[in-house]
């Protein structure tokens, strides 16, 4: 149903004069025996290459961290989720190959590495050794590019509103990319356990360059110039000329996603292309820039897979968690269900399952469904 799902809307856009190019970033650690110095990525990477997975993987920040990062091969956001799935699969069977005794895609490493940075330094450590909890992250990087191949996130607010459609989405939606209770200790980890200096991961849902839900076009995260490409060298390989050409790399950058072999591409490209969906509607009516609303403030993640129940000044706080938010949530089946309709009256193809969005969220709810369990005195208590 999902891959159904997916072909659908790539349809849509198909229909609608453009297609979206999804890329994703995933983050992991592995444990490297003490007579091993280094792993050798070029092999790695050339086993990737033979299993038809756009991607690659290069070494990250911390020392035993890396990163598998989407090449940009024009695949379909189909074939991009697929590369995920095989690659959370083949990784730790590749790096076993290289004498790596365990491969961990998940949402944190607990004590991962040992250091404390220099007040006020990103990349210089002090004396002082402390354990590291690593957090791992699954990022996704949309663009639309229109008829004439121009990508459109820079064109008449076209990028701030898609920004603006994840903003309001990315709440009801967390169940999808924070699919296990340990993602949400990711979320934790500066505030926990004092390490704001050393991790830049999220803690919240916001906008503008740097925050969670990015939208990157002349600026990066780090406010580090976009796009910019050397057009001439010297005889000693020196850069003498550069052009910045942003407009060409402009995207939406989503940064919630926790590491998680939980984690489903399939179900979370499907979420950006609803997103990308719902903007262009806007942009095919020229009303992207009116219908921008003024910034929307950073909003609070939930805190758990699971409602939560805290006394307050005043009385109880109730907090809605993850599946509770996204099973009243109906945007996410409605616009499936709303795009399949269309397609079936301009196709005249009556052999679609009804209601393809009802069906794909009760599936991804039947994964979490609650047990009960009959305890003393006629009690039920909830798992």
């Amino acid at each position: 149903m999902l891959k159904k799902a997916l072909l659908l809307l790539q349809d849509y856009l198909k229909h609608l004069g453009f297609k979206a190019q999804i890329h994703f970033e995933l983050e992991g650690c592995y444990k490297i025996p003490d007579h091993i110095n280094d792993i050798d990525l070029t092999a790695v990477n050339h086993s990737l290459s033979m299993l038809d997975i756009d991607g690659e993987v290069v070494n990250e920040y911390w020392k035993n961290q890396w990163e598998y990062v989407s090449l940009f091969n024009g695949q379909s956001p189909l074939k991009e989720a697929d590369n995920l799935v095989r690659a959370i699969h083949h990784l730790p069977i590749i790096f076993a190959q290289h004498g790596i005794t365990e491969t961990l895609i998940q949402p944190v490493v607990w004590s991962g590495d040992q250091g404390k940075l220099a007040l006020g330094s990103r990349d210089i450590f002090t004396t002082d050794t402390r354990a590291v909890h690593i957090p791992n992250a699954i990022q996704i990087n949309v663009s639309v590019i229109n008829e004439q191949g121009v990508n459109i996130i820079s064109h008449d607010g076209f990028g701030e509103y898609l920004q603006q459609c994840f903003l309001q989405t990315s709440k009801a939606c967390s169940l999808l990319y924070l699919p296990e209770e340990e993602a949400f200790e990711r979320l934790k980890l500066k505030s926990y356990y004092g390490l704001a200096e050393e991790l830049c991961s999220p803690c919240d849902i916001s906008g503008g360059h740097q925050g969670s839900i990015a939208l990157y076009k002349e600026l990066g995260k780090h406010n580090q110039q976009m796009g910019e490409e050397t057009l001439l060298f010297d005889q000693h390989n020196k850069i003498l000329v550069t052009e910045q050409n942003w407009q060409k790399t402009a995207r939406i950058e989503h940064r919630l996603g926790a590491s998680s072999t939980s984690y489903n591409p399939h179900v979370n490209v499907l979420f950006s292309l609803m997103n990308v969906v719902d903007a262009l509607e806007v942009y095919l009516q020229e009303s992207c820039l009116s219908d921008l609303s003024s910034s929307i403030p950073a909003i609070e993640l939930p805190k758990s897979l699971y409602n939560q129940y805290q006394k307050a000044a005043g009385g109880a706080k109730d907090s809605l968690g993850a599946i509770e938010l996204f099973t009243r949530c109906p945007w996410f089946s409605e616009r499936i269900n709303k795009v399949q309709q269309f397609m079936i009256s301009i196709n005249n193809d009556s052999h679609q399952p009804a209601y393809l969005g009802d069906l794909i969220k009760q599936q991804i709810l039947a994964k979490y469904q609650v047990k009960k369990i009959a305890l003393p005195n006629n009690f039920n208590y909830t798992l």
